[in-house]
């Protein structure tokens, strides 16, 4: 392949990526514009409303996120009074969350999908082709001269 041939795919891949980066943030700019929330504090509550008493360290896990992170977004809702922390009364130690009312209403009036438009496009994706996108993306990271692995655990929303 020429030299030329390959910086012109290489630039329509970047485009690729512009694209997708561009549609995530334009999903988290009309969830912020609609709900007042951002895209992960979103999906919190999403989550929250699909699992009643849900500790901050499975949130976390389901969000893909570090938990200091997920807790910090936690807080905001709390503040915001959209999310109740409750103690268990089996385990006075562990502490689950629940949704406001008010939050219910945001979650009803979002655009979805709470989860965003990326996991959304991935998890519609067969199960083979993720794996190759997931390879050929290790690829990719492997070549960047400048690498931040502690992206990997920050919501995209927050990037």
């Amino acid at each position: 392949m020429s030299n030329q041939i390959k910086t012109a795919l290489s630039l329509q891949v970047l485009k690729r990526f512009r694209i997708i980066y561009g549609s995530v943030r334009q999903h988290f700019h009309e969830i912020e514009r609609t709900c007042g929330v951002t895209g992960s504090q979103l999906w919190i509550m999403q989550e929250t409303a699909n699992t009643p008493g849900i500790g901050v360290s499975e949130l976390a896990n389901r969000l893909s996120i570090h938990q200091s992170t997920c807790s910090q977004l936690v807080e905001k809702l709390v503040h915001r009074k959209l999310i109740i922390k409750e103690r268990s009364t089996e385990d006075q130690r562990r502490v689950g969350l629940r949704l406001t009312e008010e939050a219910a209403g945001l979650i009803r009036n979002a655009p979805g999908p709470a989860e965003g438009v990326l996991t959304k496009a991935l998890n519609t994706l067969p199960t083979e082709t993720v794996k190759s996108l997931d390879a050929l993306l290790e690829r990719v990271i492997e070549q960047l001269q400048t690498r931040d692995d502690d992206s990997a655990k920050k919501p995209l929303s927050d990037l």
